[in-house]
């Protein structure tokens, strides 16, 4: 080897020499890369590919998905039905049932003998306009000025009875309107032979007056105590 004079300039002074990482280093890096590359290979063959999944599984699930779906549809249809019989239990409350004419009212003459005449139904007091309602469904036959009854209506129901409406001071129906039960049909007035606002209220069966307190009694309706049943009667 020749030895280098002093005078020649020093090529590899200020530089840095990198160790020479020792072979063992070497093994151990390269034997890594290929460890971790053969359980990435291991790893993803033992992952199932959707294509190679058994179609007797994949039916199953399906079947059970489907079932599951048909399941909540039914349930979704029995809560439907229930809530439908619910309205249809109160639309036929309402249609075939029995009501009070009037929410508030003083009780101030009854049905009997008056004056030497006989008074053929019951007198409710109530503010001037204040709206009454159709005890029953049924037909409106009379509507208007009807003598000693004032602005009156006459209802006709299914079983042949009918409710006359005295004293109004409007009427909120025609004659020929059907009507269900709870319906506004007019305004309690002063009209006709009435001595103060009240409605005065008159069943007539077979054509002849009867009392309405014991006759609406029976019926689910209680005129003296103010209350109605809440499940339809005939």
């Amino acid at each position: 080897m020749r030895q280098r004079l002093s005078s020649e300039p020093d090529r590899y002074r200020g530089r840095r020499r990198v160790p020479t990482p020792p072979r063992s280093r070497y093994a151990a890096v390269v034997t890594g890369a290929f460890v971790g590359a053969g359980l990435v290979a291991i790893g993803a063959s033992a992952l199932p590919d959707a294509k190679s999944v058994d179609p007797a599984v994949l039916a199953g699930v399906k079947q059970a998905s489907v079932a599951e779906s048909e399941l909540a549809a039914r349930a979704d249809d029995a809560n439907r039905a229930s809530r439908g019989s619910d309205r249809t239990l109160t639309d036929a409350t309402a249609q075939d049932g029995w009501a009070l004419p009037l929410a508030d009212y003083d009780f101030i003459a009854p049905y009997g003998e008056r004056w030497g005449e006989t008074h053929a139904g019951i007198d409710l007091a109530a503010p001037e306009g204040t709206p009454y309602v159709a005890v029953r469904s049924g037909e409106v036959v009379r509507s208007g000025w009807y003598g000693g009854y004032g602005y009156a209506i006459i209802i006709r129901h299914e079983d042949g009875t009918e409710a006359i409406y005295g004293h109004s001071s409007k009427l909120l129906v025609e004659q020929g309107t059907r009507v269900k039960t709870g319906d506004q049909i007019g305004l309690v007035g002063n009209t006709g032979h009435s001595y103060g606002s009240h409605l005065h209220l008159e069943v007539q069966v077979n054509g002849a007056p009867v009392d309405p307190v014991p006759w609406l009694n029976e019926r689910g309706v209680d005129i003296k105590l103010k209350t109605e049943s809440l499940f339809p009667q005939g």
